[in-house]
């Protein structure tokens, strides 16, 4: 499946919550081979070390020029970025127009279609090479809700958390790996743009498609992915917050899946939400209430994203969550998800048939 190399752009945000495409990308990726990232307040660095302390043999480059002096045969550059509004950053159309004249390809999840910009389409086609604007695959699939969801017989987990780029992507996949891990069938269905970068086979982008095809578009994907493979779980990401007032899209997942497991991923370190000071952090208890009136079942596990909080700091937060929710609660980037896992095949044994 594999397209070629690819060098990820995240010019100045590589270590903000804003490039949370290319740590999904630097995390995990079928669809193309990232050879690196281009921040130069970061050149020199290992990506996976910046990230999360994991080197990943991904080096953080300068320029794209340099990038290119050691990997000639790169064929792609990736925005990797996700911005307010989903607009190109001004400093980046320069290194895009400059990777466009040496023939490579863009790849583009932002709101803002580049393959829309005259110039930036004139230079594509002067160099053969090719604009893909991800969210424009999505932007016109018109599917109405038919009901054949109740068909689909595989257990339900549904990943939502407190806020946006919180890691509600990363957690799914650990679960869907550490499932098929056991031998426990397990799919993975994306609802963004990353996880189609990433090569997800079961992929649409919920923010690019009319509110009144959601449920339509989420159960067809979501059928097709269960009629195809016969899995015994489907795990899918919810989007935004369902109480982030700029930022919704996990409600429609709830309410259509009506999840037997959902896992909430929190960041007790974030004060406010990401981005927008003028919104302080929901309680906790307001998710788990809410969780409950939709889908009629508790929160099954909290996971904590580290963001702002050592090792220490984050143990005992954890501690502290599960002792007043009464919830189990992990760290996964610290501790894995097999006791999640432990605890899906302990209450559901079909699991293990």
């Amino acid at each position: 499946m594999e397209e070629g190399k690819a060098v990820v752009l995240a010019e100045g945000l590589y270590s903000s919550t804003d490039g949370k495409t290319a740590h999904g990308l630097v995390r995990k990726s079928l669809r193309y081979k990232i050879v690196g990232v281009i921040d130069s307040t970061l050149a020199g660095r290992d990506a996976g070390e910046v990230l999360d302390g994991k080197p990943r043999g991904i080096k953080i480059y300068s320029s794209l020029g340099e990038a290119l002096r050691e990997h000639p045969d790169t064929r792609f550059l990736i925005i990797g970025v996700a911005t307010a509004g989903g607009k190109l950053p001004e400093n980046y159309r320069a290194i895009v127009k400059e990777a466009l004249k040496k023939g490579l390809s863009i790849v583009s999840g932002l709101h803002e279609f580049l393959s829309d910009d005259p110039e930036l389409m004139r230079l594509a086609r002067e160099h053969g090479a090719e604009i893909i604007d991800v969210r424009k695959i999505y932007y016109n699939k018109r599917v109405f809700y038919t009901g054949r969801i109740r068909e689909v017989k595989a257990l339900k987990v549904v990943v939502i958390g407190t806020d946006s780029a919180i890691g509600k992507r990363t957690v799914a996949h650990m679960i869907t790996d550490e499932l098929n891990k056991r031998s426990v069938k397990a799919v993975f269905v994306g609802t963004g743009q990353t996880a189609w970068m990433q090569g997800a086979k079961y992929v649409f982008v919920l923010d690019s498609v009319i509110n009144d095809f959601i449920p339509g578009v989420l159960e067809e994907t979501v059928l097709r992915a269960y009629v195809e493979e016969k899995p015994k779980v489907i795990v899918v990401p919810g989007q935004g917050s369902p109480l982030h007032p700029v930022f919704p899209g996990s409600y429609e997942i709830l309410n259509l899946l009506k999840p037997e497991v959902v896992v909430l991923q929190h960041a007790p370190g974030r004060k406010h939400l990401d981005g927008f000071p003028e919104y302080p952090m929901p309680p906790l208890e307001k998710f788990l209430r809410l969780v409950e009136l939709i889908t009629d079942r508790r929160v099954y596990a909290i996971t904590i994203n580290t963001e702002g909080l050592g090792r220490e700091e984050a143990l005992r937060e954890k501690e502290r969550i599960e002792k007043e929710t009464g919830i189990p609660t992990v760290i996964p980037l610290l501790e894995g998800v097999g006791r999640i896992v432990d605890l899906m095949l302990r209450d559901f044994p079909e699991l293990k048939v």
